[in-house]
C-alpha cells in the first residue's frame, strides 16, 4: 500500500462519491426540476415537494463530501477549479441557496402568488447545478485554459462565457436529463394517478434522449475534439510536480484507454444501455426497474468520463504539459492514508444511513395525504 496504491484508490472514491452525489442528489433535484412541468397545481407540487422531503436535505452529503474529498486529495485540482469556475461555482451555490429557503418558506402562506414564486425557485435551484455541473465536466474533456509559471501559481486565461461553448452546453443538457430521468422514475415509487402517469412519459422520454445525447457527445468527443496523452514516464510514486512530465494533443486519445483495455468499453454501454432500459421499463409501469436502470445509467457516464480521462484529472489546454493528473495532483501520501481510514468508517456509515432512511420512509404520498395533513407536511 505505497504511494501510487492511495492515489489511485483515492481517484476511484472520489468517482464513487460523485455516483453517489449523482444518483441520490439526482432524484431530488430532479424532482425540482419537474415541479412546474408536471405539477398542475398546488396540491400536485406538495405532493412531488413532500415525495423528496425526508431526504433531500441527507443527499447534499455526497456534495458536500465529494467537494470536501476534492480539496484533502487533489488541492491543485480544487485551486484550479474553484479559480478558473469561479463564475460557474458561484452561480451554482446561489441556485442552491434557494432550495433549503424553497422548501421551508413555500407553504408558510396560502398565497398564490407566493407559492407560485417559491415553485419558481425550487425548479431554478434544482435545474441549473446539473447543467453546470455538466458544462463543467465538458469543459474537462476539453482542456482548460490554466497554467504554472515559474513558482507554481496557477494562471487561469479563460472567461465564464468561453465555458459556454456548443460541446460543454450539450454536456449540459445530457447532465439535465440524467437528473430529470432519475427524478421522474423516483417519483413512480412515491406518488400514484396523474402524477404517477406523468412520471412514466417523462422518465420515458428523458432516459431516451439522455442515451440519445450521450451517444451524440461520444461520437464529437472521438471525432471532433482532440485528447491529452502523457509523452514522458512518470513515478507513480514521486513527490508532486505538475510540471515535470510532456504531455500533447492526439487526435482520438480519450479513446486511448478504451483500446488497450477492451473491458472498458462496459462503461459507455451501461451508460447508453441502462437509460433506454430505464425508458423501456418506465413504460411498463416498473418504476422499482426504472430507477434502478436509472441510477446505473448515472454510474456509466461518470465511469466513461473518469476512465476515458484517466490518468488526467483537468487537462491544460494553454499548456498541455503542465495538465494536473493522478500522479501529481494529489497530497501527501500521510494525508491520503488518514483520510483513507477516515473513508472506510464513514462511507459505509453514510450507505447505511441513507439505506435505513428510505426503508423507514417508504410508501407513496398523494393529493389526500396532502388534505388530511394541511399543515404538518410542506
Amino acid at each position: 500500500m505505497d504511494y501510487e496504491f492511495y492515489r489511485f484508490i483515492w481517484w476511484l472514491l472520489i468517482g464513487i462519491l460523485f455516483i453517489g452525489f449523482a444518483i441520490t442528489d439526482g432524484f431530488d433535484m430532479g424532482v425540482g426540476a419537474l415541479l412546474k412541468v408536471i405539477g398542475r397545481n398546488d396540491e400536485e407540487r406538495r405532493v412531488l415537494i413532500n415525495a423528496v422531503a425526508p431526504h433531500w436535505d441527507g443527499n447534499q452529503v455526497w456534495l458536500i463530501t465529494a467537494g470536501g474529498a476534492l480539496f484533502a486529495a487533489w488541492p491543485p485540482v480544487y485551486a484550479t477549479a474553484f479559480s478558473g469556475f469561479y463564475l460557474a461555482m458561484m452561480l451554482t451555490l446561489f441556485a442552491l441557496f434557494l432550495r433549503p429557503i424553497g422548501f421551508d418558506y413555500r407553504s408558510k402562506l396560502e398565497n398564490p402568488a407566493w407559492r407560485s414564486n417559491w415553485d419558481w425557485a425550487l425548479t431554478a435551484g434544482s435545474a441549473i447545478p446539473p447543467v453546470i455541473f455538466g458544462v463543467a465536466f465538458g469543459n474537462l474533456l476539453q482542456g482548460v485554459p490554466f497554467h504554472f509559471d515559474e513558482l507554481l501559481r496557477i494562471h487561469y486565461t479563460g472567461s465564464f462565457f468561453a465555458l459556454l461553448n456548443p460541446f460543454a452546453l450539450l454536456v449540459g443538457v445530457l447532465s439535465l436529463l440524467m437528473f430529470v430521468c432519475q427524478g421522474a422514475s423516483y417519483l413512480q415509487l412515491k406518488t400514484d394517478g396523474a402524477l404517477l402517469n406523468r412520471s412514466r412519459a417523462v422518465a420515458s422520454y428523458s432516459g431516451m434522449a439522455a442515451a440519445v445525447i450521450f451517444v451524440i457527445c461520444g461520437f464529437w468527443l472521438s471525432a471532433g475534439i482532440e485528447g491529452y496523452v502523457l509523452t514522458s514516464a512518470i513515478d507513480h510514486n514521486a513527490i508532486n510536480n505538475a510540471v515535470s512530465k510532456t504531455a500533447e494533443l492526439q487526435s482520438g486519445a480519450w479513446l486511448k484507454n478504451y483500446g488497450e483495455y477492451p473491458l472498458l468499453w462496459l462503461c459507455p454501454a451501461l451508460g447508453i444501455l441502462a437509460f433506454v432500459f430505464a425508458a423501456f421499463f418506465s413504460k411498463l409501469g416498473r418504476g422499482a426497474l426504472a430507477f434502478v436502470m436509472s441510477s446505473l445509467g448515472q454510474a456509466g457516464v461518470i465511469l466513461t468520463c473518469g476512465v476515458s480521462m484517466f490518468p488526467f484529472i483537468m487537462p491544460s489546454s494553454s499548456m498541455p504539459s503542465h495538465s494536473l493528473t493522478l500522479w501529481d495532483a494529489t497530497s501527501s501520501q500521510l494525508t491520503l492514508t488518514i483520510m483513507f481510514g477516515v473513508a472506510c468508517v464513514f462511507v459505509p456509515l453514510i450507505l447505511a444511513y441513507t439505506i435505513w432512511s428510505y426503508i423507514k420512509m417508504a410508501g407513496r404520498i398523494n393529493t389526500q395525504t396532502i388534505r388530511d395533513n394541511p399543515h404538518t407536511l410542506y
